[in-house]
């Protein structure tokens, strides 16, 4: 979602997205010791690692049966949230978090986008390809615990359980490293699904990597009494070794 942000000559200029950040402490666990997954959830520009303030979301676990408890926190100095949950059986475990929509004034639209992660435990790997049966989802087309920098990123998107064409995937970096752009176009990459809905990135960068399909459909009444429409947003967090 690429936020406008007006200068003082009139022109309109488009800053960097803001993104659902939704961050385990693993994708894969292995070691029964450590067996605790931690989770960071925020509201922020994952990229210039600034925050928004996030009200309290729901965390699900594999579907919409199962929710997590949430633990207020601070990110940026911002309101955010986190979980923990304890894996002990071997198999993928998919989490993902409903937000409260956010209303954003600049652009005259509400934001919801939804955040998946998936993780693998002991060694069990079944059914990672497999959707949760979110109505605005990627699935992944490649192993999505197993990555290193380089690889490329593959995933489809679905609307309705449907592949969706033409759909913008924005892709941005969690930049805990500190690193520079070229310019500011290349903080948030953008790439388009084709007819079968699939899109392709190549993870250049080690870290964790956000895709944000952005789908507009249906409105909500704002606080001033007027209908908005809704960006919608299919996400998944990878991590790129």
């Amino acid at each position: 979602m690429k936020k406008i942000a007006t200068l003082t000559l009139g022109l309109a200029v488009l800053a960097n997205a803001h993104f659902l950040t939704f961050l385990p402490s693993s994708d894969n666990i292995s070691d029964k010791s450590k067996t605790k997954v931690d989770f960071d959830i925020s509201f922020i520009h994952p990229f210039e690692q600034s925050g928004m303030t996030m009200e309290k979301p729901k965390l699900y676990l594999n579907s919409l049966d199962k929710t997590l408890p949430l633990n207020e926190t601070k990110k940026f100095d911002h309101k955010a949230w986190s979980s923990s949950y304890d894996i002990k059986t071997p198999g993928v475990y998919k989490f993902f978090v409903q937000p409260q929509p956010y209303f954003e004034p600049s652009e005259e639209k509400f934001i919801s986008h939804v955040p998946k992660v998936v993780i693998s435990s002991f060694g069990l790997e079944d059914g990672w390809d497999e959707p949760v049966g979110l109505k605005y989802e990627i699935i992944p087309m490649v192993k999505p615990f197993a990555l290193y920098a380089g690889n490329l990123f593959q995933g489809k998107v679905l609307h309705d359980g449907k592949p969706a064409s033409n759909v913008e995937v924005e892709v941005e970096l969690y930049n805990e490293f500190g690193l520079e752009t070229a310019s500011d176009a290349h903080i948030t990459q953008v790439v388009k699904t084709d007819d079968n809905g699939v899109f392709s990135f190549v993870m250049n960068h080690k870290g964790w990597w956000g895709f944000a399909a952005l789908i507009e459909e249906g409105e909500l009444k704002h606080t001033d009494g007027k209908m908005y429409p809704i960006e919608n947003g299919a996400l998944m967090w990878i991590k790129a070794y």
